[in-house]
């Protein structure tokens, strides 16, 4: 029996698109069908109304309406309009043109073929039809249907916590940030405040303030930090806040300390070195031997520095680091931090040429060359030329 119906279902799904092909191929072919006759049928109607203007010319010339002159003017003006008009008539019935008949057979063959074939090579006639109940049922990787599941539930159980704080993360990856904060909110007000739950409201408040940290957004970050003090993801939010509230010092400090308390292969201490050398400090974890590396003397003389004079203090260590490389070649994290320092400093350029150098000195296939170029994917410097 479902054989049966599957098997009606298909019968018509063809018949379907078979009558919706043959109605589109009507509308199509049906101005160029109908384009000779509508033209005759506008100079026949020329005619007529020249023709009813001769006749009301001679009722007015009967009833002294106009004179004589006046009639026989008017009447040869109106005989050559009738004339040019009937000398456009055709003497037959006129066969359709060659391009016509070339467009009459793309939309009734062409067109429908091209259609089924690329239905055939992209779409999936195999796959049987599954309604949304079927498909809320198990969406498998939909993200569409996972959401459309999730609010169903939602809206049947507002306060199923635990519902909401599996859909507000969807919905920030989604980008739907207004939802996700409301999700957030809700997911805190029924199962209670939590670092994830806090982290992920503060990042969407960020998200809708176009990056920067609010104030809003701050006192959530600390009522994170309140239940999980080493929570590096606050931890790094509020040293953000401070440097873009024009306190580098502040935050200098306190991307040092979350470098400090960050294992050496964390996913984030690149981005916070990179923060640490922006508010004038040393990347957490620099070897000292390195040449170009500040002594405690250039890191103490950086904290009464302007924020101007301290990146001015940057670029001339850098400059110093790529002079000493150029004549001694042969350290590997003297190249590492040379590249890391200009594109900390934003000059792809010169981050592109460090890393040429470098790979010339330590070429790819070692370990020391793999890893200056696993560096520079990570800071989005282009490899193309520098392996060439």
């Amino acid at each position: 029996m479902t054989a049966r119906f599957t098997y009606l279902g298909d019968m018509l799904f063809w018949i379907l698109v078979a009558a919706l092909t043959a109605a589109l191929a009507v509308i199509l072919l049906y101005p160029l069908l109908r384009g000779a006759k509508a033209a005759n049928n506008i100079r026949a109607g020329e005619a007529a109304v020249y023709r009813d203007q001769l006749r009301e010319l001679d009722r007015d010339l009967d009833g002294g309406l106009i004179t004589p002159e006046e009639a026989d003017y008017a009447r040869a003006e109106i005989g050559r309009r009738l004339i040019a008009v009937s000398a456009d008539e055709p003497a037959e019935t006129p066969k359709p043109a060659r391009h016509h008949r070339f467009t009459e057979a793309f939309v009734l063959l062409v067109l429908p073929v091209l259609g089924l074939c690329l239905y055939l090579t992209t779409g999936r006639p195999d796959l049987p039809s599954q309604p949304l109940e079927a498909r809320l049922e198990n969406p498998g990787n939909d993200v569409a249907v996972l959401i459309a599941k999730a609010e169903r539930h939602l809206a049947e159980k507002p306060d199923d916590g635990k519902g909401w704080d599996v859909l507000a993360p969807i919905y920030f990856r989604t980008m739907r940030v207004n939802d996700a904060q409301v999700a957030y909110r809700n997911a805190i007000r029924l199962l209670g405040p939590s670092p994830v739950r806090l982290d992920g409201l503060a990042e969407t408040l960020m998200a809708v303030s176009d990056g920067v940290v609010t104030d809003e957004a701050r006192q959530v970050l600390e009522q994170s930090l309140t239940l999980e003090p080493d929570n590096p993801r606050a931890r790094f939010y509020i040293a953000l806040s401070m440097e873009q509230a024009g306190r580098p010092d502040e935050a200098r400090k306190a991307f040092e300390a979350l470098a400090k308390q960050s294992p050496a292969d964390a996913p984030w201490l690149p981005l916070v070195n990179q923060h640490i050398a922006t508010n004038g400090g040393a990347p957490a974890g620099a070897n000292p031997a390195t040449p170009g590396n500040p002594t405690q003397q250039d890191v103490a003389a950086a904290e009464t520095m302007s924020a101007g004079d301290r990146q001015q203090m940057i670029r001339g260590m850098v400059e110093s680091l790529d002079a000493k490389l150029s004549e001694d070649p042969n350290n590997f994290d003297g190249w590492m931090r040379l590249v890391r320092s200009y594109a900390v400093l934003n000059d792809k350029d010169r981050a592109a040429g460090a890393l040429k150098r470098g790979l010339a000195a330590f070429p790819p296939p070692g370990e020391q060359g793999r890893q200056l170029l696993a560096l520079a994917r990570e800071l989005g410097i282009a490899t193309e030329e520098a392996t060439q």
